[in-house]
């Protein structure tokens, strides 16, 4: 289940909220309660455009800046207050998600800032369960949702934009006695491996790939051989998820641009 509220943070320009329940109930374990996983929610507010400051040379369109931030308390094992690698290239994956689709040209010399702050993060795990969190495949489902988040952000703030973007995941894996799958939106701690995974933002009305993260090798099995894992079709599973967040983003825009309009209306009319 997903939740995406808009409109949360009045100092901001725009915010959005984005909650993203597990891809499925935790499994029955004897670990004692304090290892049950949570699921993934994520706020991001959007400051501009606004100008640059007059000892910034001229630049012909809005400068972006992204940043993702862990909260503190979001996973098990603490994060500092100073982004780390891991949370830097994050932001660097959006920045290139989102630049794609915004109108640039039309703010010269003034910037926009893009903060997403991770409350809970799907790095949760039961306890001795650490090898996904080593290959971190659990960022993947963290870009994507941040990808949604911002968009949702960034329509609330009313900067024009070709399209709106969305992110989406999918990856293959492992379960005991099965053959490999492709799951939509995975959970890594919900499958016994990961093999390979992708991760898209995706213009759908464009039809256009604004961004895109793949790792991991692997096959599975097609009609009566096995065949290897063609990319492109994994890359069709992503879009695929990332249509489907496109759904409950516009479902979201729709909830508040008619609660804008409501509040427009003159007394008793």
């Amino acid at each position: 289940m997903t939740v995406l509220k808009t409109g949360l943070t009045p100092s901001a320009s725009g915010s959005a909220y984005l909650e993203l329940e597990l891809s499925s109930p935790p499994k029955a374990t004897s670990q004692p309660a304090a290892a049950s996983r949570s699921g993934l929610k994520l706020t991001c507010t959007v400051h501009g455009p606004r100008p640059l400051p007059r000892s910034a040379p001229f630049s012909p369109q809005l400068l972006l800046t992204t940043r993702i931030k862990f909260a503190p308390f979001a996973t098990k094992q603490r994060r500092g207050y100073v982004p780390d690698p891991s949370e830097r290239d994050l932001a660097a994956h959006l920045e290139t998600a989102l630049r794609g689709t915004l109108l640039a040209e039309r703010w010269p010399k003034s910037g926009v800032d893009i903060i997403i702050t991770i409350i809970e993060g799907e790095e949760d795990s039961p306890i001795g369960q650490t090898i996904h969190r080593r290959e971190g495949w659990e960022m993947m489902t963290v870009l994507s949702g941040c990808i949604t988040v911002a968009s949702a952000a960034i329509a609330n703030a009313g900067i024009d934009c070709i399209d709106l973007v969305t992110g989406g995941v999918a990856a293959l894996v492992d379960q005991p006695g099965r053959p490999p799958q492709v799951v939509l939106d995975p959970c890594a701690f919900d499958h016994e491996e990961v093999k390979r995974a992708c991760v898209v933002a995706y213009a759908q009305s464009r039809d256009e790939i604004t961004e895109m993260w793949a790792k991991g090798s692997g096959s599975f099995p097609g009609g009566n051989n096995s065949a290897n894992l063609d990319f492109e079709a994994l890359v069709d599973n992503a879009v695929e998820a990332a249509s489907a967040a496109r759904l409950v983003l516009v479902e979201a825009l729709r909830e508040s641009t008619e609660a804008k309009l409501q509040r427009l209306k003159p007394p008793g009319s």
